[in-house]
């Protein structure tokens, strides 16, 4: 297991209706102000992270959007060691204005940016803004042409690229990011595509929710295909984490949030990202096979099981770490009071987990 202490991101919700599918009560808000506050709560708490949204359009309850570089920026401002992840997507944006963006966002907040590439799921918000929908894996190979020329954008001048998607011609970005080499990059995914492209270009490389067994899977996957890449990268696994005094209470909320769930919407946002998933030519992409339980969560979060007590979910979060989990990329039911619980109750006994368990195996 690494020495590394595993680090901690929350989703931002800068999307309205919460990160469930239900109409089971949520203290969160998508304005502004809510999310300044939580960002401070959750700097405060110990979170290294926070992950903006990415959507054009409403569905699936969520009817208003905050956009993801603007409400980064944002949060930023309001915050002095927290970083944020602006999800951005190939298509509506390209490689030369996001580069510009968020070289000036880094410039600005002495080196807090990062940006997660987001290839897409959401078919009809690509037609709805007039933007060809690439078949699953072409979607990958923009992507990781995406990456590839920002890379370029902010650690060379005089940059030239000659891509299918994207070209460049002698192209200077001035000023640069102050962080070297370059902010870091995520991206997501659980497809054969998704993987492959972690393993050749991105920093961190973010999975939907799943067991210990599955996650391992993907882990050992990315890494040994990147070892032989001479590249390495970072895992994030999607976690919607309920924590109560006791493991009944907990349970108690998971049953209301599903017996809650809007089965209209639900079944919209299945049909939506089951066909994103099963599009792989595998058939194993994000959702492929999530039950419509699984579906009620955005990422399939309740799969990670992080639902119970402070020990249980502790206890949950340093076996993921021990099959090479880097990062627990985390959803709420009522934010700003969950992320400050999970700070008080939570995060010191995975610390104390993590030094008692790197102890033991320097001592055997």
């Amino acid at each position: 297991m690494s020495h590394t202490p595993i680090k901690f991101a929350y989703w931002v919700p800068n999307v309205s209706g919460g990160l469930v599918v239900s109409t089971i009560e949520q203290r969160t808000s998508w304005d502004i102000d809510y999310n300044r506050k939580l960002a401070q709560i959750a700097e405060k708490s110990g979170f290294d992270y926070a992950l903006s949204q990415i959507r054009f359009t409403a569905g699936y309850g969520a009817d208003n959007q905050h956009e993801s570089v603007t409400i980064s920026h944002a949060l930023l401002a309001a915050t002095e060691k927290l970083k944020v992840i602006a999800a951005i997507l190939p298509g509506p944006w390209n490689p030369a204005l996001a580069a510009k963006q968020l070289a000036s966002i880094d410039q600005f907040t002495q080196g807090r940016i990062a940006i997660n590439v987001v290839s897409g799921w959401f078919k009809g918000e690509f037609h709805a803004i007039g933007e060809p929908w690439l078949d699953h894996d072409e979607r990958y190979r923009r992507s990781e042409e995406f990456i590839r020329a920002l890379k370029g954008i902010w650690t060379q001048d005089n940059f030239t690229f000659n891509g299918d998607f994207y070209r460049f011609r002698n192209y200077n970005l001035k000023p640069k990011p102050l962080q070297q080499p370059h902010p870091e990059i995520f991206q997501g995914g659980s497809s054969r595509a998704a993987r492959d492209m972690a393993a050749r270009v991105s920093d961190w490389y973010f999975t939907n929710g799943n067991s210990v067994e599955g996650i391992k899977a993907q882990v050992d996957d990315i890494r040994t295909k990147a070892a032989a890449n001479g590249h390495s990268v970072k895992i994030g696994v999607n976690a919607f984490i309920i924590a109560r005094d006791t493991e009944e209470e907990a349970r108690a909320v998971l049953q209301e949030i599903i017996d809650k769930a809007n089965p209209e919407a639900v079944r919209a946002f299945g049909q939506e990202v089951k066909h994103a998933g099963s599009a792989s030519p595998e058939g194993e992409g994000n959702w492929a096979k999530s039950s419509f339980e699984d579906l009620v969560q955005y990422n399939d979060g309740f799969k990670t099981n992080l639902i119970g007590t402070p020990q249980q979910i502790a206890e949950r979060i340093v076996a993921l770490k021990a099959v090479g989990v880097d990062l627990i990329l985390s959803g709420f039911l009522h934010f700003q009071e969950e992320v400050a619980y999970f700070g008080e109750h939570v995060l010191p006994l995975v610390r104390a987990l993590e030094a008692e368990r790197g102890l033991d195996k320097a001592v055997a």
